[in-house]
């Protein structure tokens, strides 16, 4: 179920959302508002609209209602120019299924002068004014992870749009979170404030063992376009599949888990000193939330990386209480993994490559390569060590060569709790490194097999 903000945003308003379901309208048309409350209207929903501040008493309707409420014959069907600085944008004028993406790039000033859906019969596109800045724009798509969008810059610039309509709305609610002052810095520094944003998002869900429930939600929409395969196990672990790039290399797992130690307090903040985020009252949750936050925003950057393989996620259930969820994967999931990497380790810089230095995960070259791939990124102090226990040695039982790297939490389990989210940033740019070096791990884990083999001989 979306919430008000995600409808409005998903289908063409620009709205300030200042509590839960009230919404501040100075910054949108009186056209616009309008439509919003004939639409409310149309659907029976209580609201009051007073001094520009909206509020929505009911909840939320589903999205397919919303949609038959905004939608009506032949709207949009004739196209839409627009000239900025002469005309305001008119959703209701604009095709439904593509109105959103439209609003969000004028907001980012992206300035557009025409827009269709494909209407189910040709692929969605939007006409760009001449003076946009298409660097700028070929960034703020590859950092949000979206591959399949063609942007047109000859006499007639557009963007063209490999998807179905019905998957522009999540784009428009993508591109929502950026800020106008990131794109003047660089597609890094949009990746990196998006996953700060992640980040933040997860660590007010609760979740704690055997309630994982909502983070799991979160989790399901925000990786389902993002994969191929998506499922809940019956045990309530998610597992998913990607293939990139046709396949032709290794098959990769990447690993951490829903639930956290004990539940959030409620209504407490976070709180941010600088790099280092704690909680104002009870755990942070960054154990291991921010193992997830870094796995999705892997996720997105492998959609526009060189990498060609498959990937496996899973995001496994009451790891807390004995690594529960990941002892309930079926073995059918794990097979043909070639290499499991497990975002679920406190501090800086450790390779975990064993627990307690007794249970071996892996074999020394892979826990090295690793160390490799470090100093080559520029990526200081990553080494190899031991740690305690963790979903890695279920991972490692399966014969999969696999290592826990740290994510930047510290003192977990604890009410101080902290967070370092530049080095859990940090551990993106290693994983991303080790997907960039794919192949190299193949010829690697090929040519230690074969010694493997000799030996036997």
């Amino acid at each position: 179920m979306k919430t008000w903000n995600q409808l409005f945003i998903r289908y063409g308003w620009n709205l300030a959302e200042q509590e839960r379901n009230q919404f501040n309208c100075q910054g949108e048309t009186e056209d616009n508002i309008s439509f919003l409350v004939e639409t409310l209207e149309k659907l029976g929903v209580a609201y009051q609209l007073d001094n520009q501040l909206l509020t929505v008493f009911d909840e939320p309707v589903v999205e397919q209602e919303w949609l038959k409420a905004i939608d009506f014959q032949h709207r949009g069907r004739t196209g839409f120019w627009f000239k900025p600085g002469e005309q305001e944008l008119k959703i209701r004028e604009l095709d439904t299924f593509i109105s959103g993406v439209v609003r969000q790039l004028n907001r980012l000033g992206f300035y557009t002068d025409i827009s269709c859906d494909g209407h189910d019969r040709s692929l969605p596109s939007i006409g760009l004014s001449k003076n946009v800045k298409f660097d700028q724009l070929e960034q703020l798509f590859n950092a949000i992870g979206l591959d399949k969008v063609r942007i047109c810059r000859e006499r007639s610039p557009r963007i063209s749009f490999r998807l179905d309509r019905r998957q522009l709305p999540l784009v428009a609610e993508q591109l929502s979170t950026i800020e106008v002052a990131w794109l003047s810095q660089g597609e890094e520094t949009i990746k990196k404030q998006l996953f700060f944003k992640t980040l933040e998002e997860l660590l007010v869900i609760p979740g704690a063992s055997r309630n994982e429930g909502k983070i799991r939600q979160v989790v399901v929409e925000k990786l389902t376009p993002l994969v191929d395969y998506i499922t809940v196990d019956k045990y309530g672990n998610i597992l998913a599949e990607k293939t990139y790039r046709g396949g032709t290399g290794p098959t990769i797992l990447l690993n951490a888990h829903l639930d956290i130690a004990s539940e959030i307090t409620e209504n407490r903040e976070v709180i941010k000193d600088n790099q280092i985020w704690s909680s104002s009252e009870g755990i942070l949750g960054a154990d291991d939330r921010a193992g997830i936050a870094i796995i999705l925003q892997l996720a997105k950057s492998l959609a526009c990386s060189t990498f060609s393989g498959k990937v496996k996620y899973i995001f496994t259930v009451e790891e807390e209480i004995g690594l529960v969820g990941a002892r309930h994967v079926e073995d059918y999931f794990l097979w043909g993994t070639d290499a499991a990497i497990v975002l679920d380790r406190r501090g800086t810089g450790d390779i975990v490559t064993s627990c307690g230095e007794f249970i071996p995960f892996c074999n020394a070259w892979y826990g090295e390569f690793f160390e490799d791939v470090a100093r080559e990124e520029g990526l200081a102090d990553w080494q190899v060590t031991s740690g305690g226990s963790s979903d890695t040695g279920v991972w490692a039982k399966h014969g999969i060569e696999s290592v826990n790297l740290s994510v930047g939490y510290n003192n977990e389990h604890m009410k101080y709790e902290t967070l370092d989210v530049e080095a859990a940033y940090q551990t993106v740019k290693l994983v991303k490194g080790v997907f960039k070096r794919a192949r190299t791990l193949k010829s690697i884990q090929l040519s230690n097999l074969r010694n493997d083999i000799r030996q036997i001989g």
